[in-house]
């Protein structure tokens, strides 16, 4: 028996403000996140994503994120080009794209685990909002070192690089966040929850 098809709501697009508010701060340009927040260019998806709800043709939740998150990449591209008064890059656009999809991958498999079952996959798919809100709670250089390493893929030596601390204070750092969102998790979602969280 086939599962039945994901069907979204216009109303519920405000539901994924924190998973597009995550990825718009990894990969909006630091020399513009002063002028224009990520939270902003999150308003600016999700209207246009109501506007355009109708064209939406896919079947399953993680397409309806890939959609929401062509139209993030689609705003922060426009943001680019509007301050830096360029035209069109549509190689920047694809690179781009690919980036915010492998980040997106990169925090389901963080929340799912290399060895999780394919029930446990749909949990974490559903759990993406709670464990984002979890990553926001935390402490800002914990919130930072995870985002680098796990998020973006940076190496520890990169992510220690650029926070300009030691490899081992970084490790401290990845230790200390991952048992707090494991606790945030739990309390979020019950002990019955497997794997809440992987490093």
């Amino acid at each position: 028996m086939n599962a039945p098809s994901f069907r979204p709501e216009p109303d519920r697009i405000a539901d994924y403000e924190p998973y597009l508010r995550m990825l718009a701060r990894m990969h909006m340009r630091a020399s513009y996140q002063a002028k224009v927040g990520a939270s902003d260019i999150v308003q600016q998806t999700m209207m246009q994503a109501v506007r355009a709800f109708d064209q939406f043709q896919g079947e399953t939740e993680a397409e309806w994120r890939g959609w929401l998150r062509q139209i993030l990449v689609r705003q922060i591209c426009h943001l680019d080009r509007d301050l830096h008064r360029d035209k069109r890059d549509v190689r920047r656009e694809q690179s781009m794209q690919q980036k915010v999809a492998q980040s997106s991958m990169r925090l389901e498999a963080l929340l799912a685990g290399p060895a999780a079952t394919p029930s446990q996959h749909v949990a974490a798919v559903e759990s993406i909002t709670a464990l984002v809100q979890a990553i926001d709670q935390l402490p800002d250089s914990q919130r930072e070192a995870i985002q680098r390493h796990y998020l973006e893929g940076e190496k520890l030596a990169e992510v220690a690089a650029h926070m300009n601390k030691t490899t081992g204070a970084i490790a401290g750092l990845l230790h200390r966040g991952m048992k707090h969102l494991r606790q945030s998790l739990s309390a979020a979602t019950g002990p019955a929850s497997t794997n809440p969280v992987q490093p």
